[in-house]
């Protein structure tokens, strides 16, 4: 079993970085994907192990972060410009890094995020149509060059995690409400990442049950011993 599995006294992978002594987890998927669903099973695997673990989310996990979450993803500002959006969200990615993922890494402990650089690439810069070098040049100043040690993206049919989405309670935000072709798009940026960052980058079938995706996700940890 993976070092990140044993004990809190057995020291954890050191990460890329080489700013931490912890290990930086990162979730990428589309909509309906079951990330949350993932991150909170993963999470209490760790902690039941004695790892001291830190689940957090973009935007989000800052009280700066959940104020740019509500602008970003609140659907009355579907008007907001594409360069706007970009430069919330990595406003976002700066607080979330210097006062949530860098501190916890440090400690040595595991950070499980929701949406990190990958995302922006995808969203912002495939969906938005904005330049892909520039986006990767704001991305690195934004998160301090900070690369997540693992990435685990769970592809999902855009309509298949749309039907998922709109069988739960909660509201669409501005991003779901975009059409099929537009999370399409997102989608094959994804995969496109994927194939050009195979070693950190981990494709998981998001169609199965949460079980199987949650053995599938521990396996991928697994392999990092």
């Amino acid at each position: 079993m993976t070092r990140l599995l044993q004990s809190k006294e057995s020291k954890p992978l050191n990460n890329t970085s080489k700013k931490n002594t912890g290990f930086f987890i990162t979730f990428e998927g589309g909509d309906g994907a079951g990330k949350t669903t993932l991150i909170d099973s993963l999470y209490q695997i760790f902690s039941s192990k004695g790892r001291e673990v830190v689940k957090t989310r973009e935007p989000g996990g800052t009280l700066l972060g959940e104020m740019i979450r509500n602008m970003v993803l609140n659907p009355p500002n579907h008007g907001l410009s594409p360069r706007a959006e970009l430069f919330l969200f990595l406003a976002d990615r700066a607080e979330h890094v210097d006062r949530v993922v860098l501190p916890a890494l440090k400690e040595g402990k595991i950070v499980l995020s929701d949406r990190f650089t990958d995302s922006t690439l995808a969203y912002q810069g495939v969906g938005r149509g904005l330049k892909e070098e520039v986006i990767k040049s704001f991305c690195a100043f934004a998160a301090d060059n900070l690369q997540p040690d693992l990435t685990i993206y769970l592809d999902i049919d855009p309509k298949i995690g749309m039907k998922r989405i709109k069988k739960g309670s909660q509201k669409l935000d501005r991003i779901e409400t975009e059409g099929v072709s537009f999370h399409e798009k997102i989608r094959a940026a994804f995969l496109k990442l994927a194939e050009e960052n195979k070693k950190r980058i981990r494709v998981i079938d998001a169609t199965k049950p949460p079980q199987e995706v949650l053995k599938d996700a521990l396996r991928v940890i697994d392999e990092l011993q």
